[in-house]
C-alpha cells in the first residue's frame, strides 16, 4: 500500500472503500482467536494465523482481526498488538485490527501507544476494536487489572474510552492533568492518521454507546445469537452521525466452517462446541481433536448445549455455507460478516477460508501463491 492508498484508507472509518467482494452481499472478513489444537503448539497456531492473513489478503477479504483472551490454553491471542505487528510484517494491503482489545484491562495511554505504533508500521491498515468484558475469568481479570472490582471497571468504560480517544488525537485541553502527556507515535510528531475506533459488544450496552458516539459497531453473533437483531436495531435506531461516520455501520462475527464434505465440516465444528462447553464449565483446555469430540460422553444437558452451539455455526459444503451466510446477512442486515473458525485443525481452518472465498467468487483464485515465507 503506497502513501496515497494509505491516506484514502485512513479517510474511511470502516476501511471498506474499494473492497472487492465478488458476489458476496457484503464484505467478508476474518476473526482469529489463534486457536491451539490438542497435539499442536502456540507457535504452530501463530504460523497458521499468518497463513490465514496472507490468504485473506490474496482472496479479497476486507480485514483480519485478533481477539484478546487470557488464561485459555486453547487460545494464543492474549497479546493482540504483538500478533498484529507480526501480521503486518507478512501482509501488504489487508486491514488488521483488534476484535477486540479489552479496554478495562489496560491503561488507555498504553493502548494509544501500541496502536499508534501499529499505525506507523502499517499506515492506513489498522483498526482499533474495543470491548469492555475481561476476556477471561474473574481470577485472571483481577490479575490483569490489579483489582477485584471488575464491575466498576466495566462501568467506567465510557470514561476510559473518552480518555483513550483523547490520547489518540492528542486532544487533552490546557489545564488537564494529561495535557502534557502524549501518545507516541502519534499526532504530537506531526500530521498522522489514527486507527478508526470500533466498539464491540454482545448486548445492548455497547450498541447504545456506539450509536451515541457515531462509531462503527461489531456484534458477537457467534456467541450471543439471540441478542443480535435487538442489538443491531437499537444501534441503528439510536445512531447519531459523527465526524467519523455519517450512517450506522454494523459488522457481526459469525462462526463458519466449510469443507468439501459436510460430515467433515460437522466433525470439526463439534471440536469447537466441546471446547466451548469445557470453557463454560470452568475446564478450559486445548481444542480437542475430532476423534476426542466424537467419543466424548455428553450428558443430556451437555448435548443440549452442544446442539445449541452447533445450530449457530454455519457449517457444511461451500455452497451450504454461502447460503447460510447469505441468509444470516438478510435476517440481520449486517453491513459486514466477520467469519471465525474456532476448531481443532489448522489446515481445516485455512482450507475453509479458501472454500468460502471460492463459493463467493472472491478474487485471487486459480492457485495464486501466498506471499513468500519470511517476509
Amino acid at each position: 500500500m503506497d502513501a496515497a492508498e494509505a491516506a484514502e484508507a485512513a479517510e474511511t472509518p470502516t476501511g471498506v472503500r474499494g473492497t472487492a467482494h465478488g458476489v458476496a452481499p457484503v464484505p467478508l472478513s476474518v476473526l482469529d482467536l489463534v486457536t491451539v489444537g490438542s497435539g499442536s503448539t502456540a507457535s504452530a497456531a501463530l504460523a497458521t494465523s499468518v497463513r490465514i492473513a496472507r490468504l485473506a489478503e490474496r482472496r479479497g477479504y476486507c480485514r483480519h482481526w485478533v481477539a484478546e483472551h487470557h488464561s485459555m490454553p486453547g487460545v494464543a491471542s492474549s497479546s493482540p498488538a504483538v500478533i498484529l505487528a507480526h501480521l503486518a510484517a507478512h501482509t501488504d494491503r489487508i486491514r488488521l485490527g483488534s476484535g477486540g482489545v479489552m479496554l478495562p484491562n489496560h491503561a488507555p495511554l498504553v493502548i494509544a501507544e501500541q496502536f499508534g505504533t501499529l499505525e506507523a508500521l502499517a499506515p492506513g491498515r489498522i483498526d482499533l476494536g474495543l470491548g469492555r468484558a475481561p476476556g477471561t475469568d474473574g481470577g485472571a481479570a483481577a490479575a490483569l487489572r490489579r483489582t477485584d472490582r471488575l464491575a466498576e471497571g466495566a462501568d467506567e468504560f465510557p470514561q476510559q474510552l473518552s480518555e483513550l480517544t483523547r490520547f489518540l488525537d492528542d486532544g487533552f485541553p490546557d489545564g488537564h492533568p494529561y495535557s502534557r502527556v502524549h501518545a507516541v507515535p502519534g499526532p504530537v510528531q506531526g500530521p498522522s492518521a489514527r486507527p478508526p475506533v470500533w466498539l464491540l459488544g454482545s448486548s445492548g450496552f455497547s450498541a447504545r454507546l456506539a450509536a451515541a458516539l457515531g462509531l462503527p459497531f461489531a456484534f458477537a453473533h457467534h456467541f450471543s445469537a439471540r441478542n443480535t437483531v435487538p442489538a443491531l436495531d437499537l444501534y441503528r435506531e439510536a445512531f447519531r452521525p459523527s465526524a467519523v461516520l455519517d450512517a450506522p455501520y454494523a459488522l457481526i462475527g459469525v462462526s463458519a466452517l466449510a469443507a468439501e464434505d459436510a460430515r467433515q465440516a460437522r466433525r470439526q465444528a463439534l471440536t469447537g462446541a466441546l471446547s466451548m462447553l469445557r470453557l463454560r464449565s470452568g475446564r478450559p483446555g486445548l481444542i480437542p481433536t475430532p476423534e476426542e469430540a466424537e467419543a466424548y460422553p455428553f450428558t443430556p444437558q451437555e448435548r443440549e448445549f452442544a446442539d445449541g452451539w452447533l445450530a449457530n455455526v454455519v457449517h457444511g459444503t461451500p455452497d451450504a455455507v454461502r447460503a447460510g451466510l447469505d441468509d444470516l446477512q438478510k435476517r440481520t442486515g449486517a453491513d459486514e460478516l466477520m467469519i471465525t473458525a474456532n476448531v481443532h485443525g489448522g489446515e481445516e481452518r485455512v482450507r475453509s477460508y479458501e472454500l468460502i472465498a471460492d463459493a463467493y467468487g472472491l478474487p485471487g483464485a486459480d492457485g495464486l501463491p501466498e506471499a513468500a515465507p519470511g517476509r
